[in-house]
């Protein structure tokens, strides 16, 4: 009996994995785990985060708990393409801020075979979604809500409260201008 046998080669498949929630609900802590994790396995991995984001260090992402993973920051969003060809794996910290580019950035590292980890907020100060954030959620294989604890009444929160005057949708802050609240706590400044 003859029988032909086909050797098939498959590419390696990619995915999305988005975390996000409001301030202080542990996105980027989450993000260095599973990097942390993912390189148990060995893979080259890369994370890059938003020029803006300088409140901590401008060579690493840092969680509010004060974890930590070296990063490269960027200006643009289609920055990150050239610099993951490498890499196997992807983090990306403070999605939000980056421009709406970083949706197709993601996508295209994703069909690449990449294993892309976002992390960001979905909603602003006023509780409103926050693009790119929406549009990130809707292509990812994988999705985790994070929830903080509201600062008032100890209920899981997803709303960032700002506690500032200002009405700038993006200021870079921390503790110095924002908290966690819940739905029945959260107050838009100024409104």
């Amino acid at each position: 009996m003859n029988e032909s046998l086909q050797i098939r080669t498959f590419k390696k498949s990619g995915h999305i994995e988005v975390i996000c929630g409001s301030m202080f609900s542990g996105k980027t802590e989450e993000l260095i785990r599973r990097i942390r994790r993912a390189e148990i396995a060995r893979p080259r991995v890369k994370d890059f985060k938003p020029k803006i984001d300088t409140r901590y260090s401008d060579m690493e992402i840092v969680s509010h708990s004060e974890q930590s993973y070296p990063s490269e920051m960027i200006e643009n969003s289609e920055d990150i393409l050239e610099k993951s060809f490498d890499f196997e794996v992807i983090g990306i910290d403070e999605a939000q801020f980056f421009d709406e580019k970083i949706v197709d950035v993601c996508q295209k590292l994703a069909d690449a075979g990449k294993r892309v980890i976002v992390a960001g907020l979905d909603q602003d100060y006023r509780a409103m979604p926050f693009e790119p954030m929406p549009k990130l959620l809707a292509v990812a294989e994988y999705v985790t809500k994070a929830m903080a604890i509201c600062v008032i009444c100890g209920a899981p929160a997803n709303r960032t409260q700002r506690n500032t005057s200002s009405s700038d949708r993006v200021l870079v802050g921390a503790k110095d201008h924002y908290e966690a609240r819940c739905r029945l706590h959260h107050v838009i400044p100024n409104e």
